[in-house]
């Protein structure tokens, strides 16, 4: 039987937005931006014809119809997902899928891949890198990896990592016509720069960590801008310019001289990586294996930083 139905991803986008009465809230919990979760609830209420929040002075609250249907809806989601966990549970046969932020997975999870591989050849792994609203439970992912303020409802939440922003650059570029040696050399050079969701939430920018360096003058219209951090980092590495972006994004391309830091002075990252699961699922031996193994690369990536 054929169901008229709204998009799925505008229905979690209200569902989350209506729970949380906050905009920014559903954001994090989505991992998109609040921009994006107001697009599809504004194209919820454009497909319905009904408006289902009262917005005013920067609050949020239900309407009539809104209070009415998010009961429904929120049980639908429920048993769904409930329904997945089932078929699931019973089922180590197929993939291991794993969502992870792109930039994260392309400079530092791909590399040590193959030691997961080689310590459980019973497990094959499918990487999702993506940037779009991923619902775990309900898109079949096993386990993820989340960049944000650690607020997960419904799953199991493991610290990974922490993060500081750093200015890197090509090692040819110490040695060219303008010399790196005080934060000021660069308004001399190329700055690049990225642009993600996490960015709306205040994460540091070359503005800001100009400012901590008590530069002034720069002119930062100047620089290409990436939509994700690992282009920055590539065209870094190409000697393209200095970028700024998370140290963990770049301990192996420094480790391997591919990259060096001209300054010491980081700026501290609000955000931090987190290992999610959804809780029905967390036990599964697949989850509980590459869950421990993730968390001990990520104890040894440490160490080998601290002590470089």
């Amino acid at each position: 039987m054929q169901r008229n139905l709204p998009p799925l991803n505008a229905l979690r986008a209200f569902e989350a937005a209506a729970r949380h009465l906050s905009i920014t809230r559903a954001a994090e919990e989505l991992h998109v931006t609040p921009a994006a979760v107001s697009h599809q609830v504004k194209g919820l209420e454009a497909y319905l014809g009904l408006a289902l929040f009262k917005r005013a002075n920067r609050s949020l609250r239900l309407t009539d119809a809104g209070q009415a249907c998010l009961p429904g809806l929120r049980e639908g989601f429920e048993r769904l997902a409930a329904a997945m966990d089932a078929l699931r549970a019973g089922d180590e046969s197929g993939p291991l899928t794993v969502s992870v932020p792109p930039s994260f997975g392309a400079k530092w999870l791909v590399a040590r891949l193959d030691r997961f591989r080689q310590a459980n050849p019973g497990y094959d792994v499918r990487l999702d890198a993506s940037m779009r609203l991923v619902d775990l439970a309900r898109e079949g992912v096993d386990i993820a990896v989340r960049y944000g303020a650690g607020r997960y409802p419904g799953m199991r939440v493991d610290r990974l990592m922490d993060e500081v922003a750093v200015p890197v650059c090509s090692p040819r570029l110490l040695e060219g016509a303008a010399p790196l040696r005080v934060p000021a050399d660069l308004c001399r050079h190329t700055l690049l720069h990225h642009t993600a969701p996490y960015q709306d939430h205040g994460y540091p920018d070359w503005r800001m960590w100009l400012q901590a360096a008590g530069v002034d003058g720069c002119d930062l219209s100047r620089g290409p801008t990436f939509s994700m951090a690992s282009l920055a980092v590539q065209a870094a590495i190409d000697g393209q310019g200095v970028a700024l972006v998370g140290d963990v994004l770049v301990a192996d391309d420094i480790a391997a001289g591919r990259l060096v830091r001209p300054f010491a002075l980081s700026f501290p990252v609000s955000f931090a990586y987190y290992v999610v699961c959804p809780l029905a699922s967390a036990e599964r031996p697949r989850v509980v294996a590459f869950r421990e193994w993730l968390l001990e690369e990520a104890r040894n990536s440490a160490a080998r930083s601290a002590a470089a």
